[in-house]
C-alpha cells in the first residue's frame, strides 16, 4: 500500500513537473522599448499624432492599450492597463513577462525613453 502510495505520488510530481516546463516557454522577461498605440491601430498611431486615435479607440472601440516595437513590428498588449494610461503616443521602456501565446506583456514597469527621436 505504502509502495503504491509513493508510485502515485512520483507519478504526479513528474506529470505536474512537465505542465510547468511546457509553461515556462510561453513566458519571456525582459524588456521592451517602443511607442504606447492601441491594439486595433497599432503601427498606424505608434506616435505623438496618433495619441488622440489611440485613445478614441480605446474609450470607444474596445481596444487595449498596447506597445508598438519598431524593432520587430510587432505590437504586444499591456496588462495591466492603468501601467500605460496617459502615456498614449509616448516613447516608453516596458519590463515584465511576455506571454507568448496571448502577444501579451504583464507590466512590471513602464517609464518614459530618454530619447524622444525614432
Amino acid at each position: 500500500m505504502l509502495k503504491k502510495m509513493l508510485l502515485c505520488s512520483a507519478a504526479f510530481v513528474f506529470t505536474g513537473s512537465l505542465v510547468f516546463a511546457g509553461q515556462a516557454d510561453k513566458v519571456v522577461s525582459s524588456s521592451w522599448s517602443g511607442v504606447v498605440t492601441d491594439s486595433i491601430c497599432g503601427a498606424k498611431n505608434a506616435g505623438p499624432s496618433g495619441a488622440a486615435c489611440t485613445k478614441e479607440c480605446v474609450f470607444k472601440k474596445g481596444a487595449k492599450l498596447a506597445l508598438y516595437d519598431p524593432a520587430s513590428k510587432k505590437v504586444f498588449v499591456l496588462d495591466p492597463q492603468s501601467k500605460a494610461t496617459g502615456h498614449e503616443g509616448h516613447n516608453v521602456v516596458v519590463k515584465g513577462t511576455l506571454d507568448k501565446d496571448s502577444s501579451t506583456i504583464h507590466v512590471t514597469s513602464l517609464t518614459m525613453a530618454k530619447s524622444e527621436g525614432m
